[in-house]
């Protein structure tokens, strides 16, 4: 399917990443015709920002629009493809570890767009520096998809299913669980009185030297050396926290390792 210069959306969720792409699209002119979500409340409060339709029920939703922009937890996204109505325009999911095939019994032009980022609702995210990973069903739908990509951002690339999960599952360690690391540290240092706020300035210039060292040559930390005085001191002040003691184990036995390759 040939997708226009400024194709009309339809987006299927209303959730973290739809709300973000939404209001993206809205800024940059392009018309969302409907906002499709299980729940009326959530579907309206998205619609009302971008000038758009709510609809709760998939027999609502329109026919019409050029593309259709499925941003759906993973566990409802072939649920839901396999109850929509029939739609002239092309389909394309957000996730990154569902395939691309699971639209193939239902519809002959469709594809992915998955966005390589984090999303809350409330906090704005700047989209031109996200880069986006497509899929297509074929060399028209992919190059529609494309077309879509480029008003987003001018970082995309093409990648197979198989390959985009991989790239989800480096995702889930490079944010999911540094975040939950995060939320650990917060845990320990409350213990002292302090805000986590004292942790941001670390927590920043680690991530600054990865943009100018690789992972492993940024490394520092008794791990590194594996100092087991320092450690085993680390780990028994965890004693209250045995799943933490865990954790600060396997890290530090995985540091200790990599280092050693």
């Amino acid at each position: 399917m040939i997708l226009k210069e400024s194709p009309t959306v339809t987006f299927i969720g209303a959730g973290n990443l739809a709300t973000q792409l939404a209001l993206c699209l809205h800024k940059r002119d392009i018309k969302i015709i409907q906002v499709f979500s299980r729940t009326k409340e959530a579907a309206s409060q998205l619609a009302l920002k971008i000038g758009a339709l709510p609809c709760s029920k998939l027999s609502e939703i329109t026919s019409e629009a050029d593309i259709y922009i499925f941003a759906l937890k993973d566990t409802v996204l072939e649920e839901v493809a396999s109850k929509m109505p029939h739609t002239n325009g092309l389909w394309v999911h957000t996730s990154g570890s569902m395939p691309m095939n699971l639209f193939a019994p239902y519809k002959e032009s469709y594809g992915v767009l998955y966005p390589l980022q984090t999303f809350s609702k409330t906090k704005e995210v700047d989209f031109s520096l996200i880069p986006f990973f497509l899929e297509g069903s074929n060399k028209k739908t992919l190059d529609g998809i494309q077309k879509m990509a480029n008003i987003l951002s001018s970082k995309s690339y093409f990648l197979d299913s198989e390959k985009r999960k991989r790239l989800h599952l480096s995702a889930v360690f490079a944010c999911n669980f540094t975040n939950h690391l995060y939320s650990i540290a917060g845990e320990i240092i409350r213990e002292t009185g302090l805000p986590f706020s004292v942790l941001l300035p670390l927590i920043q210039e680690t991530a600054a030297k990865v943009q100018k060292l690789s992972p492993l040559e940024a490394q520092t930390g008794p791990a590194v050396r594996y100092d087991q005085n320092i450690i085993n001191k680390q780990i028994e002040m965890l004693k209250d926290h045995p799943e933490f003691q865990e954790i600060y184990r396997l890290l530090s036995q995985s540091i200790f390792h990599f280092q050693k390759r």
